[in-house]
């Protein structure tokens, strides 16, 4: 690949993948390579490691390069991933998108800093600016990621503009984990026909965002159901697809019913038959023993499956 040749973009639907850690909490590469093959294997059409619900912000620098440097190495496609490389400190985002894009990542999903509340679009434009400037890299392709209710800064309508103003060629679009599909419609609106491509945060909204010009969409959920979400983004000009949709936003509700975070594990454990999945880095806790039966009662009554999960289990070494 020439330096200045970008990979293709991704469209369909992207699971922010769930970390594993060992007992001593760090990152197990083997078994997150494992569950990231068996997403690619079972309907993601990218992975959009380090985000939310990878407990991406619990992690270093270094822990993520390594875990990007594990997926190359098992031989996941650089291409179809997105790794989140948003933090507070500006080097630490410049380090990790660089890093993203030497490997040849398709895209990398960029929180904005989000320790300081009530910052301004100028300070925002700046700390995206200089990002991009620094990585100098023509091959950049940069999501920004809108989570105002965890990070607590949003992304407007009007830095979007800005920043697609001044650098047409590495803004690629959003993720918009806002849960207003009126925001959501707005962004599509305002620039989805000027290559801005828009990904709704849950596939509640998938379906109307494919309809209002929507790339797929970027889900936690993505990490236990990519089958059958990824069923809505291909059969959504079908007549079944409000069906489809009915049914994967009814998952999602009993999912979202307890903690989203462990309870992604849990159910990863529970489906592969691995207890080492439910563990979390701290602050972060499992579900306690009632919030567990929950969800595994209601993914039950569900009919809820996970077909070849098995995988992502590691043999005791």
């Amino acid at each position: 690949m020439g330096p200045a040749m970008k990979t293709p973009r991704i469209t369909g639907v992207l699971a922010p993948v769930v970390t594993p850690f060992r007992a001593d909490r760090a990152p197990d590469a083997e078994r997150f390579v494992r569950h990231c093959q068996w997403l690619l294997e079972h309907g993601c059409a990218g992975l959009a490691v380090f985000g939310t619900n990878s407990e991406a912000n619990s992690m270093s620098v270094a822990e993520k390069a390594d875990l990007l440097d594990a997926l190359i190495a098992a031989g996941v496609p650089a291409a179809k991933l997105m790794p989140g490389t948003g933090a507070c400190a500006l080097p630490d985002s410049i380090a990790l998108t660089r890093k993203a894009v030497s490997l040849g990542c398709a895209g990398v999903l960029m929180l904005p800093p989000f320790y300081y509340k009530g910052v301004s679009d100028e300070g925002l434009y700046r700390n995206f600016a200089e990002v991009i400037e620094r990585v100098g890299d023509a091959r950049l392709q940069l999501y920004l990621y809108h989570i105002p209710p965890v990070s607590g800064v949003p992304i407007t309508l009007g830095l979007i503009e800005r920043l697609l103003k001044d650098y047409p060629q590495a803004l690629a679009g959003a993720k918009d984990s806002s849960g207003d599909w009126s925001n959501t419609k707005a962004m599509l609106d305002a620039f989805g026909k000027s290559g801005f491509d828009v990904f709704p945060g849950s596939e509640v909204f998938l379906l109307d965002g494919l309809r209002a010009g929507g790339k797929g969409c970027i889900t936690a959920t993505g990490n236990i159901n990519p089958g059958a979400i990824d069923g809505v983004y291909r059969n959504w000009q079908s007549k079944d697809a409000d069906a489809l949709q009915a049914g994967i936003t009814a998952t999602r509700k009993i999912v979202q019913s307890v903690p989203m975070i462990p309870a992604l594990k849990a159910a990863i454990a529970h489906y592969a038959d691995d207890p080492e999945w439910k563990r979390l880095r701290p602050p972060l806790v499992e579900l306690s023993a009632a919030e567990e039966k929950k969800l595994l009662d209601g993914l039950a009554a569900d009919g809820f499956a996970m077909p070849g999960i098995e995988a992502v289990a590691c043999p005791v070494h």
